[in-house]
């Protein structure tokens, strides 16, 4: 695989093994500083096939200046989430908000999901949690601070 950026090669990292399809979200990444600017992406197969993307940059989020970190606690901490609307004994999926994304003119929407950066962030604030039941279909979205 190779990849151009505005007409000029780009390379993996020295001693970095070369790009594969998985690599496509590190090739993003690098090529538009860490998704801070939005970028056309064409991807040409050796089939001849093309596909054609926007890629939105991250909404930059202004950071207050940090307060004293408070002391940790000796043990986990716990939130509660609940909500109504559920069937008796159902399972209920609990996911973590980790991201947003945006909806396309066609109504679709897509996300790219590194999964070594999945974690919950508490030290950046407010997390949303979604409960989902399977049998019921309620949802159920509620902000832990």
């Amino acid at each position: 695989m190779t990849v151009t950026v505005d007409g000029k090669r780009l390379d993996p990292d020295p001693f970095a093994p070369p790009w594969r399809r998985s690599s496509f979200r590190q090739i993003v990444d690098r090529a538009t500083t860490d998704r801070t600017t939005p970028a056309r992406v064409e991807v040409r197969k050796a089939d001849g096939t093309t596909f054609t993307d926007i890629i939105a940059a991250r909404r930059r989020r202004s950071r207050p200046e940090p307060e004293p970190e408070p002391e940790e606690p000796a043990g986990p901490v716990f939130h509660t989430v609940e909500g109504d609307g559920f069937v008796f004994s159902e399972d209920v999926a609990v996911a973590v908000v980790i991201e947003h994304t945006g909806a396309a003119h066609t109504g679709t929407a897509r996300a790219l999901i590194d999964r070594a950066g999945v974690s919950i962030d508490q030290a950046g604030g407010v997390v949303e949690v979604i409960l989902f039941g399977r049998v019921s279909d309620s949802t159920i979205i509620r902000r832990v601070p």
